[in-house]
């Protein structure tokens, strides 16, 4: 019986995704989550994310995790949010509270496990010249002014998602073993992660929702279909190849951009949320 163990498994692509790893014979789905019969978990805490890691030790036992899924993620509509710790939400939610749950299940995987880290093309300024982040200052995205306007929320998803590739590529360099995958499912309308936009960015939504045939934007199903099937080893990378990116409802390999590309500001990026996270002390 192969373990799967996911987070943002309960709506959107994620939903679609879990449904199609639970249905898979052989295999079984643990998921972890603020609602919806799953296992409680609450990125935005850190006790809540340590009771979730104990918690998912406890139902496997002696077992180990042969897939690991950090699917969940936010996206608000300013900066001004913070976790229980302090941190930016963004950088809070999706990068350090996935960090966090990734170290501390790291013994329970399996030597050739799989992890897909859900990352997103707004990381890039190709993809996303008004946003993307241009270097990879830590301090400044854990701790930024607060400032109450909807691109200063963006920037700060966008930055967040920079951190889930590099972490992605920092435990490719340190588990060699592990098959590491950073995901993007590209702009997929119909999903609830821009439910903290004001009404005018949210018609961005709206809109690509009508023009996505002519666009050839992925559905919620298709997105989703393909987390499953990195997650399942039904997709799997070319060599020295991490990011997945769909591209015209496509699975490709393309490279990231050029900050997420650089071993250095990887291994920044993890020794520093290490402390952060209070898995080190700062030195």
């Amino acid at each position: 019986m192969a373990v799967v163990v996911m987070t943002g498994g309960t709506a959107g692509l994620g939903l679609v995704a879990a449904e199609r790893i639970r249905a898979e014979p052989g295999v079984r789905l643990v998921v972890g989550g603020r609602s919806g019969g799953v296992l409680p978990l609450d990125l935005s805490s850190f006790a809540s994310v340590r009771d979730f890691a104990q918690a998912v030790e406890q139902a496997i036992g002696s077992g180990q995790i042969d897939v690991l899924v950090l699917n969940a993620g936010i996206q608000t509509a300013t900066n001004e949010g913070r976790t229980a710790e302090g941190f930016e939400a963004n950088f809070g939610v999706n990068h350090l509270g996935h960090y966090l749950l990734l170290r501390l299940l790291l013994p329970k995987l399996a030597p050739d496990a799989t992890v897909v880290i859900t990352a997103s093309d707004t990381h890039d300024p190709k993809a996303n010249s008004l946003a993307a982040p241009r270097e990879l200052d830590i301090a400044a995205l854990a701790h930024p002014p607060v400032a109450g306007k909807f691109l200063a929320g963006f920037r700060a998803y966008s930055a967040s998602k920079l951190c889930n590739i590099l972490t992605a590529r920092a435990l490719a360099a340190a588990e060699p073993k592990l098959r590491v995958i950073a995901y993007n499912p590209g702009f997929t309308p119909g999903t609830a992660l821009q439910r903290d936009w004001p009404w005018w960015a949210r018609l961005s939504g709206f809109f690509a929702a009508l023009v996505r045939p002519i666009a050839r934007l992925a559905t919620v199903e298709q997105a989703g279909d393909a987390l499953a099937d990195l997650a399942l080893g039904r997709a799997t990378p070319p060599a020295g190849q991490l990011y997945a990116s769909m591209d015209k409802r496509r699975l490709t390999w393309p490279d990231p951009a050029e900050l997420a590309r650089r071993d250095d500001l990887a291994q920044q990026l993890w020794d520093e949320s290490a402390w952060m996270v209070g898995l080190t002390s700062p030195e």
